[in-house]
């Protein structure tokens, strides 16, 4: 489990800095063109001048900078063998589910309602839907939050939560391609 939170960890955090240095580089020479507007499909200078890429009245991006933060350090911990209260382990999966619940709205307004896909935002959202299921059934299997049918349930699980990832991403795959069905073809 050490080495998926360092990696989603890294991952998310790489594609939310991303985001950052390029609305930097966009405030700082507003002929910038960003190096993931591809075509009007793909852009992020779309999802950028939408409202909901501030939601805060800050970039979301920064959001994921400090935040991807958090399971980096607590899995380079796993990986040198350090041990956390239960507490703590709520408190992750509640920050991590914050996040899950977050980039799944993200999704749906990037998708359904500006129009356009960020390519970096896509890397935040497959980060944060693996941290996201891969820490659940982690946390439920080896009993760091409950005991009994949770655990057992998490047991169970486990070994199938790619499984889950996978749905999880296929949704989106889905939703995406049923939005914007001539984007089929153009991948063939």
């Amino acid at each position: 489990m050490g080495l998926v939170l360092v990696v989603t960890g890294s991952l998310g955090w790489w594609g939310a800095m991303a985001l950052i240095i390029e609305r930097v580089a966009k405030l700082i020479d507003p002929s910038h063109v960003l190096n993931c507007d591809i075509n009007p499909l793909v852009s992020c200078g779309s999802v950028m001048q939408s409202w909901q890429a501030a939601l805060f009245g800050f970039p979301n991006p920064l959001l994921g900078v400090a935040g991807f933060v958090a399971p980096i350090a607590v899995g380079i911990g796993l990986l040198a063998g350090a041990e956390f209260a239960r507490w703590f382990w709520a408190l992750l999966l509640v920050g991590v589910t914050g996040a899950w619940l977050f980039v799944t709205w993200l999704f749906v307004q990037s998708v359904y309602v500006i129009g356009a896909l960020c390519p970096w935002c896509m890397l935040v959202w497959a980060a944060t839907i693996t941290l996201f299921w891969g820490l659940l059934a982690w946390l439920l299997a080896t009993g760091r939050l409950t005991g009994g049918p949770g655990r057992r349930f998490g047991e169970a699980a486990l070994p199938f939560v790619w499984v889950v990832v996978l749905a999880n991403y296929a949704a989106i795959a889905l939703a995406i391609l049923a939005q914007f069905p001539t984007l089929l073809p153009s991948l063939l």
